[in-house]
C-alpha cells in the first residue's frame, strides 16, 4: 500500500534496502575518513549498517511510515525513529543568511575544514539589504569570499529573502536541510524536510557530520474541504496557533494530509510550513502530488519532482482535523501569534501602516491579490501602504506585467526584497500607531519600536485595512463596495528571475580566500565546565521570552553580529538595559525564566553574548528547542525548575548547584539539587544526551569539536 508513491511500502522499501546495505557494506565496510570532512562514524554506526539493520528488522515487524519517517530513515546514520530518543541524521542541504552567516564561516573555519561536504549549500544576504552602516557591508563581502573559499551558492544583497529564493531554485522533494534561520521549514511546502538551528549545528553538517535531534512526534494535520472566498493559507496557520499556541508544536512534526492538501498550490502550502515554526514545531511538511510537479514545472525545474506520500497505515502520535471550508479572515493581535480573532471581532481600529511582504506573504502569488484588489482604487490617506516582496523575482514579475505600476498609483510605496522590517530594519511603525502587517511575528518591540502595537493577518485582510484606513473584514469590504471580488490564488504561466549575476554558483566564484573588515571578531571559547555553579540570579524572566528579547536585532544593534565583545553589551536590554553591566560587574552568574524560553529565531547570539558575560546555567520551566540546543553548543547549563521553584526565587538571590557539577553531568546525572541564599533547596532536571552532556563538560560544542580535531591527527572529528 503506497498511494501510488515513489516510496515504496514498507516491505518494499526494506527488502530493498536491505539488498543495497549489503552489497555497500561488502565493497567499503564502513566510509573512510577524509581530511578536513568532519569523520563519519564508525562501521557500527554507520548509515549502511544503520540501514542494513533496520530493512531486516522491518521485514519481520512491518509498519507504515508516516511521510517523515520515510525521509528520515532514507537519512538516518545513527538511532531509532522512536518519539524522544536521539538521532542522527545526514543533511543534504543547508541554508545561512547574513546575520547568522558570519558565525556559521568562521566556525567552519575555526573546526579546520576546507570544503562543504552536503550536496547543496547557500548563502543568502537577506536581513542587512540595506547595509545602513559599513560593518553590513564588510559582513557581506565576507559571506561572499567564504561561499567562493568553501564552495558554497552566493545570493547578493537584494536578491531575496533566503527562503524564498531557496524555494524557487534549489528546495527539493525528499531532500533533507538544515538552515541558521529558524523560518526554515518553508519548503516543507514542496516535500522537503527542512529544520531550523543554530549555526555551528549547521557549520558541522557543512562539512559533513551528521545533525543530531530527539525524534519527534509526528502530528497528522488532516486537511478536509476548501477554503472559501476570502479565507487563506495565512488562516490556516493563524487558527492552528489559536488552538494550539506558540507552545503547540514542540516536539513535533506536523504533517498534513487529508484530502483538502489537493486544493492548495505550493506558495499556500509553504506559507503554512513557514508559520508552522510559530507553533515551536521541529518542522512541517505536505506530501507531493499534481499540485507540486505543475509548480515546479513552471519553475523549469520539473525533473526534480518525486511523488512522496505516507503509507496508507501510517500511524501518528495524533490527529488535528481542520475543515478549511469551515475558516474566516482571522488575524493575531499584539504582541503574540498566537493572540488570534476572527478580524469581525476587532473591525475599526485605525491604522497607520499597512505592509505585506516577508518570507511568509512576500511571494508573487501573496502579492497579486493585493495588486487586484487596489487596481482602480486608492490607498486611505491616513495610511502607509508598503510591499516588500520575498524576491527579486517576485519583484520582476509584477512590473513586467504592471502590478507595480498600478499599485504605485494606488498610492503603494515599494521596498527592496528584503526582511528587513519583520525585524525592525527600515519602515519602523511611528509610535503609537498600529501596523497591520503580512509577517509571521508580531513579539513586541520586534518592529523596531517599544510598544508597538501589530497585528498579524493575510496580504488580503492587510489590503482591505489599507483601503479602508482601518481593520476591516474584507467580506465585509466587498459588500460595501459592491464591486470588490475576491482575488483567489493564482500562479503564473513560467516563473522568471534570478540571474546568474543575483545568485552565484560556487564554480562562479569571485574569491578564494577569506577576506575580513575590521568588525569581524573571532568566535569566544569558553574553559571546560568546572565543579562548582554559584552566582546571582542576575534577571528572573516571564513565560515566552523569546530570542528577540535576549539579542534584539534592530539595525544599531544588528551590525555587531560579527563582533561577539561588542553585540554582548545588548544582552537582554530589551528586559532590562543594565544586564550586560551587572553581569560584567558580578563575573557572571545564571538566569531565571519561566515557560518557553528562548522561543522565536533561531540566532546562537543568544546563548553565545550569555555565555561571553558569563552566565554558567539557565533554570526555566521550559525551553524552546533550538535555544536549548544552542545553550548546549556554548556550555551553558539548561536546567528545567517546576512552577514553585520559579515563583520562590528572586532576582539578587545567591544560586547554588549543590554537587560537583562537571563530575555530575558526565556521569549522567539528570536531577539536581539548588540551594537559594543557603536557606532553601530545590530541584532541578537536565534533559540531555550523552553526546550534549559532553559539549557542557567541555565548555560548549565549538570547543569538544576542536579538541576532538587536535587529538585526531588530521581528520576532522565526529560529531560526537
Amino acid at each position: 500500500m503506497n498511494n501510488g508513491s515513489d516510496f515504496p511500502s514498507s516491505i518494499e522499501r526494506s527488502a530493498k534496502i536491505l539488498g543495497e546495505s549489503r552489497e555497500k557494506l561488502s565493497r567499503s565496510g564502513g566510509l573512510p575518513a577524509q581530511k578536513a570532512t568532519i569523520r563519519q562514524t564508525p562501521l557500527e554506526n554507520s548509515r549502511e549498517y544503520a540501514g542494513f539493520i533496520r530493512a531486516r528488522r522491518r521485514l519481520t515487524d512491518v509498519m507504515g511510515q508516516t511521510l517523515t519517517e520515510k525521509i528520515l530513515d532514507d537519512h538516518l546514520v545513527e538511532g531509532e525513529l522512536t518519539p524522544g530518543e536521539e538521532i542522527g541524521i545526514e543533511i543534504d542541504q543547508v541554508l545561512t543568511q547574513d546575520t547568522t552567516g558570519t558565525l556559521v564561516w568562521l566556525q567552519f573555519e575555526a573546526l579546520g575544514l576546507e570544503e562543504v561536504q552536503t550536496e547543496l549549500a547557500a548563502q543568502y544576504c537577506d536581513h542587512q539589504t540595506y547595509q545602513f552602516d559599513f560593518k553590513n557591508t564588510d559582513d557581506h563581502r565576507f559571506l561572499r569570499s567564504a561561499a567562493g573559499t568553501f564552495g558554497a551558492h552566493f545570493s547578493r544583497p537584494g536578491n531575496g529573502i533566503c527562503h524564498n529564493v531557496h524555494k524557487e531554485n534549489f528546495a527539493a522533494p525528499g531532500k533533507t536541510m538544515l538552515g541558521s534561520d529558524s523560518h526554515t521549514p518553508t519548503p516543507g511546502g514542496l516535500g522537503e524536510l527542512a529544520i531550523g538551528s543554530g549555526g555551528l549545528d549547521v557549520a558541522v553538517a557543512m562539512g559533513g557530520g551528521a545533525y543530531y535531534i530527539d525524534m519527534p512526534e509526528v502530528v497528522n494535520v488532516r486537511l478536509e474541504g476548501e477554503l472559501p472566498e476570502w479565507a487563506t493559507a495565512k488562516d490556516v496557520i493563524l487558527e492552528l496557533l489559536r488552538r494550539l499556541s506558540v507552545k503547540g508544536g514542540v516536539g513535533k512534526v506536523l504533517e498534513y494530509t487529508g484530502p483538502g492538501v489537493e486544493s492548495l498550490t505550493v506558495p499556500e502550502r509553504t506559507t503554512i510550513t513557514n508559520m508552522g515554526t510559530e507553533l515551536g514545531a521541529t518542522t512541517s511538511i505536505f506530501p507531493t502530488d499534481e499540485q507540486t510537479e505543475d509548480y515546479l514545472s513552471r519553475l523549469g525545474r520539473e525533473d526534480e519532482y518525486v511523488e512522496l506520500q505516507p503509507d496508507d497505515d501510517a500511524e501518528y502520535a495524533d490527529e488535528i482535523v481542520v475543515d478549511l471550508s469551515d475558516l474566516e479572515p482571522l488575524i493575531a493581535q499584539p504582541s503574540m501569534p498566537d493572540n488570534v480573532v476572527p478580524v469581525e471581532e476587532v473591525e475599526g481600529v485605525d491604522v497607520e501602516q499597512v505592509m505585506i511582504g516577508s518570507c511568509t506573504n512576500g511571494a508573487y502569488e501573496d502579492i497579486l491579490p493585493a495588486a487586484k484588489m487596489l487596481e482602480d482604487r486608492n490607498v486611505d490617506k491616513k495610511t502607509e501602504m508598503i510591499v516588500a516582496p520575498g524576491s527579486k523575482q517576485a519583484s520582476e514579475m509584477l512590473a513586467r506585467e504592471g502590478w507595480t505600476a498600478e499599485m504605485m498609483a494606488a498610492g503603494v510605496n515599494f521596498s527592496e526584497a528584503t526582511c528587513g522590517a519583520c525585524i525592525g530594519i527600515g519602515h519602523v511603525p511611528a509610535s503609537d500607531s498600529v501596523s497591520l502587517r503580512t509577517f509571521n511575528r508580531n513579539f513586541e518591540g520586534r518592529s523596531g519600536i517599544e510598544d508597538d502595537s501589530v497585528y498579524l493577518c493575510s496580504p488580503e485582510v492587510a489590503t482591505a485595512a489599507a483601503l479602508k484606513g482601518e481593520i476591516v473584514d474584507p467580506r465585509n469590504l466587498a459588500d460595501e463596495l459592491g464591486d470588490l471580488d475576491a482575488p483567489g490564488i493564482e500562479l503564473p504561466d513560467e516563473y522568471i528571475g534570478n540571474s546568474e549575476s543575483d545568485l552565484i554558483a560556487p564554480d562562479e566564484a569571485v574569491d578564494d580566500e577569506l577576506i575580513k573588515g575590521p568588525n569581524i571578531g573571532d568566535v569566544p571559547l569558553k574553559d571546560p565546565l568546572g565543579s562548582d555553579i554559584e552566582g546571582e540570579a542576575l534577571l528572573k524572566m516571564e513565560d515566552n521570552i523569546t530570542t528577540d528579547h535576549i539579542i534584539p536585532a534592530t539595525a544599531d544593534i544588528l551590525k555587531f553580529r560579527s563582533n561577539i565583545d561588542k553585540l554582548s553589551d545588548f544582552t537582554l536590554s530589551r528586559v532590562d538595559d543594565t544586564f550586560a553591566q551587572r553581569a560584567k560587574d558580578n563575573d557572571g552568574g545564571v538566569l531565571v525564566a519561566g515557560e518557553n524560553y528562548g522561543q522565536g529565531s533561531s540566532r546562537e547570539h543568544a546563548a553565545l553574548c550569555p555565555m561571553y558575560l558569563g552566565i554558567d546555567a539557565v533554570l526555566a520551566q521550559s525551553f524552546a528547542r533550538i535555544h536549548k540546543a544552542n545553550l548546549f553548543n556554548f556550555g551553558i547549563v539548561p536546567l528545567e525548575i517546576d512552577a514553585d521553584t520559579y515563583e520562590q526565587i528572586e532576582q539578587g538571590d545567591d544560586v547554588e548547584i549543590v554537587t560537583d557539577v562537571a563530575d555530575a553531568i558526565q556521569s549522567g546525572e539528570t536531577e539536581f539539587t539548588i540551594r537559594v541564599n543557603d536557606d532553601w533547596e530545590a530541584s532541578a532536571t537536565l534533559d540531555a544526551s550523552e553526546r550534549e552532556r559532553r559539549f557542557l563538560a567541555s565548555g560548549g560544542k565549538l570547543t569538544h569539536t576542536k579538541q576532538q580535531y587536535e587529538d585526531d591527527s588530521g581528520a576532522a572529528p565526529a560529531d560526537d
